[in-house]
């Protein structure tokens, strides 16, 4: 059967494979993406996506060159993607302590002459050079940290330690510096650190049933606290008071600030 000057069998298998066409998404698997990440993996949407993890900070890359589609993003590099736009009302927030984005040191904040960069992160970096040069009133010598940095921060030098390690050396360091409470200090507002992000339009209806996957895992923290034992610190305190997971205009409005001041 003809349709259009088109043989209707050839038409609909054409068009059934552009429907069938996957969306691809990138995240990060930090225990504060978990919430998140159990809800879209168990949920049906899991059919309509390939999903990948990888650091935050190659997430951008990915999402420029239009590998993926869409990325739980560290906000920073939103400025550097043409159309990139924030699609989900879901994302990695704060409203004060966050805990596991800090500035580690065994010396005050006055003493502090340089500072060592998590290389997984931009948005925590730039987190951190914004509080350093207004907030505390620093002028540091920034280091480029590599896998071992940890074990380096000594004397008068400091480090941006974020996500699971940050939670794990706590105990280490006489000195904790949290960016979200310092931020929540120095310009009154909610902070932003990754959120859905796509440089493209994606379907309304897809984004509603996104939305609804990354909520259903808030039913079942006992289970995924369960799943990822996590002797360091109390993930149920980390899902329930630290991290905040619905991003509002409060959040928005930080996130605006930030990106001016970057």
């Amino acid at each position: 059967m003809l349709y259009g000057g088109v043989w209707w069998p050839i038409f609909a298998t054409l068009n059934r494979k552009v429907l069938m066409q996957k969306i691809k998404i990138a995240a990060v698997s930090y225990l504060n993406t978990k919430p998140l990440l159990y809800g879209i993996e168990r949920s049906s949407i899991i059919d309509e996506i390939d999903l990948i993890v990888d650091y935050p900070s190659n997430l951008a890359r990915l999402l420029k060159s239009g590998a993926i589609d869409m990325a739980l993003l560290p906000v920073a590099a939103m400025p550097e993607i043409p159309g990139a736009r924030i699609v989900s009302n879901y994302g990695i927030a704060a409203d004060g302590d966050v805990v596991s984005v800090a500035l580690f040191s065994h010396v005050p904040i006055e003493e502090i002459s340089s500072v060592y960069l998590d290389y997984q992160s931009r948005t925590s970096v730039r987190l951190a050079q914004v509080l350093l040069a207004n907030y505390w009133k620093k002028d540091v010598t920034y280091l480029s940290a590599d896998n071992d940095y940890i074990n380096k921060i000594q004397g008068t030098e400091a480090g941006v330690i974020i996500g699971d390690r940050a939670l794990q050396q706590l105990d280490n360091f006489k000195y904790v510096y949290d960016l979200s409470a310092a931020w929540k200090a120095y310009t009154g507002l909610d902070f932003i650190f990754a959120a859905w992000i796509a440089n493209k339009d994606l379907p309304a209806d897809f984004i509603e049933r996104f939305d609804k996957a990354n909520s259903e895992g808030f039913d079942h923290l006992d289970e995924i606290i369960a799943a990822n034992p996590f002797p360091d610190y109390s993930l149920h305190t980390y899902y329930t008071k630290n991290i905040k997971y619905v991003l509002d205009e409060q959040k928005k409005a930080g996130l605006q600030k930030f990106l001016e001041l970057i």
